[in-house]
């Protein structure tokens, strides 16, 4: 949790290739009408979108507390 804080440019830069390789992803298989491939570039834009995300929110996660 703490590395996340600590790295914050490593952070901006991981969360901005996946944000701009999820979306090309994903434009480029909506642009591939009727074909399955298609679809499977659009679910791994998706998945890239939601890792970017995940990363965005790793350092506000809450820490379990021992007892």
């Amino acid at each position: 949790m703490e590395f996340w804080k600590t790295h914050e440019k490593l952070r901006v830069l991981l969360i901005a290739v996946f944000f701009v390789a999820g979306v090309a992803l994903t434009l480029i298989g909506w642009r591939m009408t009727g074909q399955l491939g298609g679809l499977g570039l659009m679910c791994v834009g998706v998945i890239c979108l939601l890792v970017a995300l995940g990363i965005y929110n790793k350092p506000f996660g809450r820490t379990a507390k021992k007892r």
